[in-house]
């Protein structure tokens, strides 16, 4: 009995080292393919790499309808720098429409085109604004997605995150999270090269947001060898497709934070429009607060949660004891309405078109699990409403009215906030005013065109306009740039 009992125990001790021993070899197995595949791509000396080519995208959350794919653009030139050592990317891009309708900062269809650049280095995100530096918060996370889920950035990125292994054919699937910035899973093939990478990442509209890119098509470049193509989609819908022309491995990089970027915070900077309504600037996307009797309206909560936290913390100022009971939407794209998630967690309710309602309560409702945002952590319940044509708010302090902007080649579901009393109207990306004395365009920009088409055609009166981006003006200066006068 003595016997078989020892012999039972020793079984038992076996079968758990061998588990042990299991679990150990699938992350061994795990770090061998992704060393076997660094190898296979000549990445072992690779500190910095740059590509450049050209091809087709879109323009990544800024669909003319709700639900709809994002807008087609001609990528005429592109080019990155990366830097692994330094965790830090550079991006420049020119870019045309390749379609009418969509929003996006690029030029009208047929007027010319966008050039952008693009920067990211650890926990800072910037833009080229001309010569000047601009912190970009919201664009961190895609950033570094961008960075660590490119053929080499993938793997040396798994290496350092607890990588797991599974097999699909001939097929290795290395799967890992870098913590608080995405999940990846990583496609190698028998030869070693990385053919997938399907991720998830963090959106401050769509929560938990997922990505397929695809390489193919490797060469060899002075023994590295990278893809000839690339193509991405993002959100369920393309956002590249790009032919690879060159590429030079351990390329100078020297990407620097700037301090105006090493020492941004976000700036609210109110503007008396009128008794108890407000401008908010001091960014790149305005807000406007109308206070009622007992009650505050908030016209926009864009970006993210860090510029929807300091506008609403200045509208508690601002209008001290009273909430924040709406918050308009102009529209669902996505720098305009990053901040909705925001203000469901401090519990207002959000009005939105009624073409964009359904697809805004299934986009709140997705978590935003690897990056928890305000929402997520209040646990609030999400009310949201639609605007069909009109809807009046109105008590003894005023009326405010919310229309719809008709014909616009921007989006569907456009809307615009019109005080009657006032004579003031909020309106974003219909018309953004140039600096003071800038002389109008020779050719009028169709989108100040429709608006003030929707003016005329709805007999506002207006006096001034308090735009979502730029200075607030009198209404003549829109006239004025489209070659009418008020």
């Amino acid at each position: 009995m003595a016997f078989e009992s020892g012999l039972r125990s020793l079984t038992i001790a076996g079968a758990a080292l061998a588990l042990l021993a299991s679990c150990a070899s699938r992350t061994d197995d795990a770090e061998s393919v992704l060393r076997e595949a660094d190898r296979a791509m000549g990445g072992g000396s690779l500190k910095t790499l740059s590509y450049s080519g050209s091809g087709t995208g879109a323009t990544f959350g800024q669909a003319y309808q709700p639900g709809m794919a994002w807008p087609r653009i001609n990528i005429t030139s592109y080019s990155r720098v990366l830097d692994y050592e330094n965790a830090a990317m550079r991006e420049d891009s020119a870019r045309t429409r390749a379609e009418p309708n969509g929003g996006g900062a690029l030029p009208l269809m047929g007027t010319g085109e966008q050039r952008v650049t693009g920067l990211v280095r650890g926990t800072s995100a910037w833009n080229m604004v001309g010569p000047a530096p601009v912190a970009a918060p919201v664009a961190l996370d895609g950033r570094i997605h961008d960075l660590w889920t490119t053929p080499h950035g993938v793997i040396k990125a798994a290496l350092k995150n607890k990588p797991s292994l599974r097999r699909e054919g001939d097929k290795r699937l290395v799967a890992f999270t870098v913590p608080g910035r995405f999940s990846a899973v990583v496609w190698i093939g028998a030869d070693g090269l990385v053919e997938r990478v399907d991720s998830v990442q963090p959106n401050p509209v769509l929560g938990d947001t997922k990505g397929v890119t695809l390489y193919s098509g490797y060469r060899d470049y002075s023994g590295v060898k990278f893809p000839s193509r690339i193509r991405q989609e993002l959100g369920g819908s393309p956002v590249m497709d790009l032919e690879i022309k060159t590429v030079a491995p351990n390329a100078p990089a020297a990407i620097e934070v700037p301090a105006l970027v090493s020492s941004f915070a976000e700036r609210v900077v109110s503007e008396k429009a009128a008794e108890g309504v407000w401008f908010l600037a001091g960014g790149s996307h305005n807000s406007a607060l109308i206070e009622m009797a007992d009650h505050l309206i908030l016209v926009e909560s864009p970006l993210y949660d860090g510029r929807a936290q300091a506008v609403m913390a200045e509208a508690r100022k601002l209008a001290p004891g009273k909430p924040i009971r709406y918050v308009v939407n102009s529209h669902h794209h996505f720098d305009h309405s990053g901040g909705l998630r925001t203000a469901a967690a401090e519990g207002a309710t959000l009005v939105v078109s009624e073409q964009a309602r359904a697809w805004f309560e299934r986009a709140l409702a997705q978590p935003n699990s690897i990056n928890p945002d305000a929402l997520a952590k209040s646990g609030a319940k999400v009310s949201v409403v639609g605007v069909s044509d009109r809807r009046t708010f109105s008590d003894s302090s005023r009326t405010v009215e919310i229309r719809l902007v008709d014909g616009s080649v921007h989006a569907q579901g456009f809307m615009m906030v019109w005080l009657p009393r006032e004579r003031i109207l909020i309106e974003a990306d219909a018309y953004t005013p140039g600096a003071p004395g800038t002389p109008p365009p020779a050719q009028p920009n169709g989108n100040n065109v429709n608006l003030v088409e929707n003016i005329d055609r709805q007999g506002l009166n207006v006096d001034r306009i308090l735009p979502l981006h730029g200075r607030m003006v009198p209404v003549g200066e829109l006239y004025t740039a489209v070659g009418r006068k008020s």
